[in-house]
């Protein structure tokens, strides 16, 4: 597709930032300079690499590059620390790591751990043969032949599923055109729209993005990461027609103190997913932006259902290329306004995920006979509309991102004064989750919340790290003595709270 879009229309602007544009033709040419640097360094068809960027140019250029070379991709959550950060790239098996030099420090141990010896700096002052400014100014910018598979597994995202540890959903070729195309049909962009660009490249939602630039002719504004105070700044300097949203970032914008210019920019849809109504209604008739909620997974290609009507609530209907329907506990197929497990199928072969990297258990428990047992729960209205109704499975999302419960307690149940911990997702004021923990101490120990938060900061990602803390003697308990975290309190009367420590987290 790039080729393509460069053979013909080589000066239409990819992507603008603050410090200037990339054409096209000069996107095709920085991904070959890229591509022939890395042939040389033996990254080929089959080459697992593992990267851990922020957004840039350099970081596009990359990632098509390496779709050139056929390898495959493996993004890390750059705010992955400790124990999280050490699974992954344990458990990936990746031939060569690209990372920040800013993350070196981080990095190391698990380098050594893992002897991971093929390695890219960007914006280090290491040696050449690490540096990646050397795949950048790489002398040969020439096309290579490319080998193309809709099949082949190109993209290995991890994600927390519902308990335990992170599982790599394994994505295709035809999976990556699958979403970008599903993104684009959420958005209905028109020849020249500006789509505001601030979702990681590491989750699936910034990638689809930069392949619907090329099956759309729209231009993408690039920024380096959400801001509350720039975003309406941004969106009128760059003039963007659409934006996505995840988690809490609608109700962040609506947080700001109104202004006589709420309306004056182009923006003419939102979308993506985790809109709660209230959100909805009130950031439509102050922004005048349409909301597209959807709902989907990593596992069937980003998006499987979509609202193009605009009915406050509901995520729509299922994609075209899917059959959903929505189960009880024994798999019977419940009625309209029923609640129920959504479970889905191909009408299209190869758009659901293939399985978990070298996870059969997860594959096999998530894969039934061709159909995707999600997790999530629904109801189908009278209209044929799904309204989303949360989880079955013990996880919560903070700030658009998906965090197992399982992942937060084994790390604080490592804590020498920790004897127990669970973690539960209380309601916030932006209509997002925060984590509580819950932690019973060993006999004879006392622990400062505080502590324990600055305990946590080197050993996981800032947004696993619980805002509340609160001490029990005993937990409640089944028969067979696991924890009803049904029976926890979600209220955080008397809980100590990260946000009025004064405590600021290290990100």
């Amino acid at each position: 597709m790039l080729r393509e879009r460069a053979r013909r229309d080589g000066d239409f602007v990819y992507c603008r930032q603050a410090s200037g544009e990339l054409t096209i033709a000069e996107l095709e040419e920085l991904s070959n300079r890229i591509a022939n640097a890395l042939d040389q360094r033996g990254i080929g068809r089959g080459s697992r690499v593992a990267t851990m960027l922020g957004n840039s140019i350099d970081h596009i250029g990359l990632f098509f590059a390496l779709a050139k070379r056929g390898a495959c991709q493996i993004p890390i959550n750059i705010h992955l620390r400790g124990d999280g950060l050490a699974y992954i790239l344990s458990s990936c098996e990746c031939d060569y790591l690209i990372a920040e030099a800013e993350l070196a420090e981080i990095l190391q141990p698990v380098i050594v751990e893992l002897s991971i010896a093929n390695l890219f700096w960007r914006g280090g002052t290491g040696p050449r043969e690490t540096d990646f400014a050397s795949l950048l100014d790489y002398p040969d910018a020439s096309p290579r032949a490319v080998e193309t598979d809709p099949d082949a597994v190109v993209y290995i995202c991890y994600t927390s599923g519902t308990t335990g540890l992170p599982k790599g959903v394994m994505m295709t070729d035809r999976m990556l055109r699958v979403a970008a195309w599903a993104a684009g049909r959420a958005g209905a962009p028109r020849d020249g729209d500006v789509y505001h660009l601030w979702t990681p490249f590491y989750h699936i939602g910034g990638c689809e993005i930069l392949i619907l630039a090329l099956q759309r002719r729209v231009t993408l504004a690039l920024v380096p990461k959400f801001s509350v105070s720039r975003f309406w700044d941004e969106v009128r300097e760059f003039k963007a027609t659409h934006m996505q949203f995840l988690g809490g970032v609608l109700a962040l914008l609506l947080k700001q103190p109104a202004t006589p210019r709420d309306r004056e920019h182009g923006l003419r849809a939102a979308f993506g997913g985790g809109c709660p109504e209230p959100i909805w209604r009130a950031f439509e008739e102050r922004f005048g932006v349409a909301i597209r909620e959807c709902y989907g997974l990593t596992e069937c290609s980003s998006f499987a259902m979509q609202n193009l009507t605009g009915k406050v609530g509901s995520v729509g209907q299922a994609l075209p290329w899917f059959d959903i329907t929505l189960v009880d506990d024994e798999g019977r197929e419940v009625g309209p306004d029923e609640r129920g497990e959504v479970w889905i199928r191909e009408r299209v072969p190869g758009v659901l995920t293939p399985g978990y990297w070298k996870n059969p258990e997860a594959t096999a428990a998530t894969l039934v006979d061709g159909t995707l047992r999600t997790g999530d729960l629904a109801r189908r209205d009278a209209d044929g509309d799904f309204v989303y109704l949360g989880r079955k499975k013990d996880s919560l999302r903070r700030r658009g991102e998906n965090i197992a419960a399982f992942e937060v307690e084994r790390i604080l149940n490592q804590h020498p004064d920790v004897e127990e911990s669970a973690v539960v997702g209380v309601p916030n004021e932006i209509q997002d989750e925060d984590i509580k923990a819950v932690l019973r101490l060993r006999e004879g120990t006392a622990l400062e919340p505080l502590d324990l938060i600055k305990w946590c900061e080197g050993r996981m990602a800032y947004f696993q790290i619980p805002r509340f803390v609160a001490f029990v003697a005993e937990f409640p308990r089944t028969p067979s003595q696991r924890i009803r975290k049904e029976l926890l309190p979600r209220d955080v009367a008397g809980c100590w709270d990260l946000e009025t420590s004064g405590h600021a987290l290290r990100r």
